[in-house]
């Protein structure tokens, strides 16, 4: 198909398309309207292939569950006459002197009685009170909680109520009830509150924390600073946390904003149920830096069924004192892994030794589960019911063995099987029946005044021995589970155990704080 149109250059039309554009400039600058139609741009309106999540759904439907707690306390009074509820440095407030800063200060703006205004404490034409006041209330704490249940049960932290006299409550709504304590366990930092209204409460239920993965989203809410209905949000980020407050450490680390008044209040999962009661953090500052340590709510699910119940908290009693198993103890004991809890002294009567468990055992399974460390078998043995039966699986020289136990009820006061954070690091010495094996070990040893294991004499700075912490004055009980009262003792057991392939042998050692093992290598003469 054929055309009569012009044909133009590229160049001609770059020269006419420059040409356009320098005519609407210069009628642009004298004011000479042009018949030019302006383009503005859009705004900017980003289409994401994902949709950023949003948490408001949940935090509408839980924080009607979330409550800021109050807690007070009786302050003693520090006179006879029980006018005073402060105490200045163990002295009354009559005992500073008239132009003690603190005295003015209270002067003029304290109480009546701190203004001198004593007959308004007394009773009846100023006459003496019939008794002794009793310390008032006054505010002590704050935290946060949440309600489990439509009647009012709520959970909090331990650490939040231990202390206090009386609790208040306060709803979303800013509604406020008093509320009473249920009960409290220290071991978990876990209390239960109850409020008693004639009407039904929001609640919330315990997550199956065992589907949670680290990265998932989770939701703070509670009363930080006593700011009350505060959300933060972050995503989990490990298990198992172990921070030393107690033989039951297992905590869920989160990194969502928690700060001073979040204790006791919950973190949820994207689906309104409660994955953690946070309880603590950790933080240089005092401030949230993002780690947060929160109560797995398996834990809490257990122990507050038992505080509503009973008011208290039944566990399992094992009655064995336990540490960890090192390398160096595995490979003294010919574990393959440094696995397990090492039996350091069974208690007198207790359930373990009435079944045959020994020092020296190394505690591997319970009920065929396997136990990892100290503190996992702690929190195993806890578990399980008083009266029940449970299966031990140790390891004794060389070999697995199960022991048949009746699991005891923990004593209140009893402190619970628990591990020694040391790692074994602990002081031992070895007794060769040579001077030259003495000197192998870096240690002199003398019989013990009361004729039970060898007393360490002095120990090389520079040896294996000082490294472990061995010390002056402790004594060796038994090595590799056998008792030794000579060198030539110990010169056999450590015999034996080099035809079996051992490259380092079990010493337990007895100090004024206790007993302890360590492993210790042997030369292969």
């Amino acid at each position: 198909m054929s055309t009569n149109a012009p044909k133009r250059s590229p160049l001609k039309m770059v020269l006419q398309t420059s040409a356009v554009a320098g005519i609407a400039a210069v009628m642009l600058a004298t004011g000479i309207p042009a018949a030019v139609t302006s383009s503005f741009a859009e705004a900017v309106k980003v289409d994401s292939p994902q949709q950023v999540p949003s948490f408001a759904n949940v935090v509408s439907a839980v924080s009607p569950a979330v409550v800021s707690v109050r807690v007070e306390s009786r302050v003693k009074p520090v006179s006879d006459d029980g006018s005073y509820g402060f105490d200045f440095g163990g002295r009354g407030f009559d005992e500073l002197p008239d132009d003690h800063p603190l005295k003015r200060f209270f002067r003029e703006f304290g109480g009546p009685e701190m203004r001198g205004d004593r007959h308004a404490e007394r009773g009846p034409k100023n006459g003496p009170k019939a008794g002794p006041r009793e310390g008032r209330l006054r505010p002590t704490a704050q935290g946060s909680g949440f309600f489990i249940s439509e009647d009012g049960y709520i959970v909090t932290n331990n650490h939040v109520v231990s202390d206090g006299s009386a609790f208040k409550v306060v709803m979303n709504d800013g509604t406020e009830y008093d509320a009473k304590l249920v009960g409290k366990d220290s071991r978990t930092d876990l209390a239960v509150l109850k409020v008693d209204a004639k009407r039904k409460f929001t609640y919330v239920s315990f997550a199956d924390d065992s589907k949670v993965r680290v990265g998932d989203w989770v939701v703070a809410v509670g009363n930080p600073f006593g700011l009350g209905g505060t959300v933060t949000a972050g995503i989990i980020s490990a298990f198992g946390r172990d921070i030393g407050s107690g033989p039951y450490d297992d905590y869920i680390q989160v990194d969502a904003a928690v700060n001073r008044g979040n204790s006791g209040g919950p973190t949820f999962d994207l689906e309104g149920q409660v994955v953690g009661i946070n309880t603590a953090i950790f933080s240089p500052s005092g401030g949230s830096v993002g780690i947060a340590f929160a109560i797995p709510a398996s834990v809490a699910k257990t122990v507050v069924e038992d505080l509503i119940k009973d008011g208290s908290v039944s566990r399992g009693w094992l009655g064995v004192q336990i540490q960890p198993v090192t390398q160096d103890i595995a490979d003294s004991l010919g574990l393959s892994e440094a696995k397990g809890a090492l039996v350091v002294e069974p208690q007198a009567g207790s359930p373990g030794e009435k079944a045959g468990i020994k020092k020296g055992d190394v505690v591997t399974a319970l009920n065929g589960e396997e136990i990892a460390s100290p503190r996992e078998l702690a929190r195993k043995v806890a578990m399980l019911r008083a009266n029940s039966e449970a299966e031990v699986t140790i390891w004794r020289d060389g070999k697995s063995e199960v022991k048949k136990v009746t699991i005891g009820a923990l004593p209140a006061d009893e402190k619970q099987a628990s591990a020694d954070d040391n790692d074994g690091d602990g002081a031992e010495t070895q007794q060769p029946a040579s001077e030259k094996a003495l000197a192998d070990l870096g240690v002199t040893v003398t019989p013990s005044d009361d004729g039970t294991g060898l007393k360490i004499a002095s120990v090389d700075p520079d040896s294996d021995a000082s490294d472990k912490g061995l010390k002056e004055g402790e004594t060796i009980v038994t090595v590799n589970n056998q008792t030794v009262k000579s060198a030539e003792d110990v010169a056999k057991v450590l015999d034996a155990a080099r035809k079996d392939g051992r490259t380092k042998a079990l010493f337990q050692i007895q100090s004024e704080s206790g007993s302890r093992f360590v492993a210790l290598p042997i030369n292969q003469g």
